[in-house]
């Protein structure tokens, strides 16, 4: 059975052999470890972005990662939206296929949840991804000096005790100064931007001077918006 909300919620339930009364010791177990101020259940983190697993430590969960092994220049959407959360339900039905090898059932058994996440940058209406070389890295950046852009994030969450998914998409418009072509050349030469969407690290300490404004959270523009993902969290229980 598969049902969903309309944008920017998504909503989907998979089938699933638990019975109710499985589910509801889940829930009850669930709520007492939670009311003790017992350690956060354990999770799987479908990201190899070095950010959002600080982020999910700095949350305080435990978790472990799975990468998912998708062709992402294959999924294309017109709208930023779209696209992010196309993108974090293939990467989450990637790893729960993944997850169905014995091996790995094994390994995770203790899991609940799986965060899948992606995002892009909007940049005078145009989606930027990762940028495919230095040139186009530096394209980006000195594109956003003295100007504005925005990420669009998403977060799908899977609870894989019940197959019960939720996602949603949290954008951010962030200001710019002037961005010095010596720092952009900095950023160039030490290469993290080329790792991430629209060559874009506001927390990076060469960058951070050059932003003037950031509408929205800095933790959503690094990939995983940390309200978002207590509240998906929430729901999917």
């Amino acid at each position: 059975m598969l049902t969903r909300n309309t944008a920017p919620g998504f909503s989907t339930t998979i089938p699933f052999n638990l019975s109710n009364c499985s589910v509801f010791l889940l829930i009850f177990d669930f709520a007492i470890r939670m009311e003790a101020n017992a350690s956060p259940f354990k999770l799987i983190l479908g990201s190899s972005s070095i950010a959002r697993r600080q982020i999910l430590a700095d949350m305080g969960y435990e978790f472990t990662v799975m990468i998912a092994d998708i062709d992402e220049k294959c999924i294309r959407k017109e709208k930023p939206e779209d696209l992010v959360m196309a993108l974090a339900e293939a990467k989450a039905d990637a790893i729960v296929s993944k997850l169905q090898t014995v091996n790995n059932q094994e390994l995770d058994s203790e899991a609940i949840f799986l965060i899948a996440a992606d995002t892009v940058v909007v940049y005078e209406g145009v989606i930027r991804e990762k940028p495919s070389c230095e040139e186009e890295a530096r394209e980006f950046i000195k594109g956003y000096s003295g100007r504005n852009a925005a990420t669009v994030s998403s977060v799908m969450i899977t609870n894989l005790k019940t197959g019960i998914r939720k996602g949603q998409w949290d954008r951010v418009q962030i200001y710019f100064h002037e961005i010095p072509d010596e720092v952009i050349e900095k950023l160039i030469k030490e290469g993290l931007v080329l790792k991430v969407a629209g060559a874009l690290i506001i927390e990076h300490p060469l960058i951070l001077p050059y932003i003037k404004q950031v509408l929205g959270t800095t933790d959503s523009v690094m990939g995983l918006p940390k309200a978002l993902v207590q509240k998906l969290i929430k729901e999917s229980l």
